[in-house]
């Protein structure tokens, strides 16, 4: 097994607690300034080696570890249960979509292009040529740590970079093995080096990491909250981010909406992990002609889908990563109750065993309708046409992902032009993400795009270089 580089000065280390047991899930390094320190020397050491490396030699190793990735399955699954309450059928699907990711940056590196530009100049030869950064930055997530941590580190390899991978303290060690996972594949090391830090140094080692001058560029999921100060310190510096932050993504059914595929959609967008995913399906916004009959079908199917332990399996929904989500989401309901919405499904629950709730009569003055949750529970909002559908989707400080249902596809194609959203999705759920799409929101859900090439962009440099054939004529 290759060495992975997780660079320790001091032998602290914190816990993890399992969210629905209480008992220790993993124990992992509690870095320091100087362990972050070191981290990004070993990825600014390796970086010259692993530039040179060609195209297909960086696409060889990658396709190692993404085989590297999906032999590590019983270890991640043991890991995303016991350190965040995941369902064992989420973890699968994360460590899937994961494997994927890597494929296709393995699949980019070739795809990493330029171009010759006409120039006015006689003789001269204009070339924009895209060249790897240098030490990337990468903070995940763990909401979905596999499938997001992968998402921080591969493109960026696969365009020549080295990266810091900034472990989640919720998923410590989820992130340790899809970091060993890049080291068994033979990457050089320190291509990929990785910062586990307890909560409370949180702040301190980011910081530390994104002013360390051998960090060029930062890409982080998370809070737009977080977002926002990583931005602010990152600006002192001019260096550029990549930020995926939150959402309040609205799934619009019109009245002339297939009810029954509408209501399938809004489960799995609202309940999927427990509404754990940014692009959960915050807010229903439904056409009053057909409200009444489509609360009644979804009430009737999230009646369907309670909550258990993650490890019995027996249970769509699993547990909520801890007990501020559960009082975060019950404020929010209370909030919303209060103030003349009602209540058609939902219950007490368990500690983080929250089962699903659906908010009917959701207005804007609530907090529901503007806050994120990212928990169980959905609101319905009750609008009067299309175009007071279209105007109450984008009453938000958030554009990331958002859905309409309609039977006429052209229709849904002039209302997903409307919304105001890095994406859209007609006739399918707020919940969708492919390794080779262009992913990211507007407004306050962030700014740049993971995936595909549009991940090329982000982790290259644009250069302009040109080559004179001919003798030079000045003016003076």
């Amino acid at each position: 097994m290759a060495s992975l580089v997780e660079p320790r000065v001091t032998a602290t280390t914190f816990e993890r607690l399992d969210p629905v047991t209480g008992r220790v899930a993993s124990t992992t390094p509690a870095a320091t300034v100087a362990d972050a320190h070191a981290a990004v020397a070993a990825a600014a050491g390796a970086f010259p080696i692993w530039s040179a490396f060609g195209p297909n030699a960086r696409r060889a190793l990658l396709n190692k570890a993404a085989d590297a990735l999906a032999a590590k399955a019983d270890e991640l699954i043991a890991a995303m249960m016991g350190e965040i309450g995941a369902t064992e059928g989420w973890a699968r699907f994360n460590l899937m979509l994961g494997v994927g990711i890597i494929r296709e940056a393995a699949a980019l590196t070739t795809q990493i292009g330029g171009e010759v530009i006409p120039s006015d100049k006689p003789g001269c030869i204009a070339m924009a040529l895209r060249e790897p950064v240098g030490v990337m930055l990468g903070i995940a997530p763990w909401n979905a740590p596999i499938i997001l941590a992968v998402r921080a580190v591969a493109v960026p390899l696969a365009c020549g970079n080295t990266v810091v991978l900034k472990a989640s303290e919720q998923c410590p060690r989820t992130h340790q093995l899809i970091a060993q996972a890049f080291a068994d594949a033979g990457l050089p090391e320190g291509a990929v080096s990785i910062v586990t830090n307890a909560p409370a140094d949180a702040g301190e080692i980011v910081g530390a990491l994104i002013d360390h001058p051998q960090v060029k560029r930062i890409n982080f999921t998370g809070s737009t909250h977080v977002g926002k100060i990583i931005a602010k310190r990152a600006a002192e510096h001019l260096k550029p981010c990549l930020l995926e932050l939150g959402g309040k993504a609205p799934l619009i059914v019109l009245d002339d909406a297939d009810l029954d595929e509408a209501v399938k959609a809004a489960a799995f967008g609202a309940f999927m992990n427990s509404g754990q995913i940014c692009m959960s399906t915050e807010r229903i916004i439904v056409v009053d002609a057909v409200a009444d009959a489509f609360v009644e079908k979804f009430a009737a199917k999230v009646a369907a889908m309670p909550a258990g332990d993650p490890r019995e399996g027996k249970t769509p929904l699993g547990a909520v990563v801890d007990r501020k989500t559960v009082d975060c989401v019950r404020g929010l309901i209370a909030d919303a109750l209060a103030n003349g919405a009602t209540q058609v499904a939902g219950g007490e629950g368990d500690g983080v065993l929250m089962p699903a709730h659906v908010i009917d009569r959701v207005t804007p003055e609530m907090k529901l309708f503007r806050d994120e949750s990212f928990g169980p529970v959905v609101g319905i909002i009750r609008a009067r046409d299309e175009a007071h559908a279209v105007e109450l989707a984008n009453d938000t400080e958030y554009g990331l992902s958002a859905a309409v249902f309609t039977r006429d596809t052209a229709r849904g194609l002039r209302v997903a032009r409307r919304i105001k959203s890095g994406i859209c999705h007609v006739n399918g759920p707020t919940v969708h993400d492919e390794a080779q799409m262009p992913f990211g929101g507007t407004k306050a859900s962030g700014y740049g795009r993971f995936g595909g090439k549009a991940g090329i962009d982000a982790f290259t440099e644009l250069r302009w270089i040109t080559i004179e054939t001919q003798p030079g004529h000045y003016p003076i």
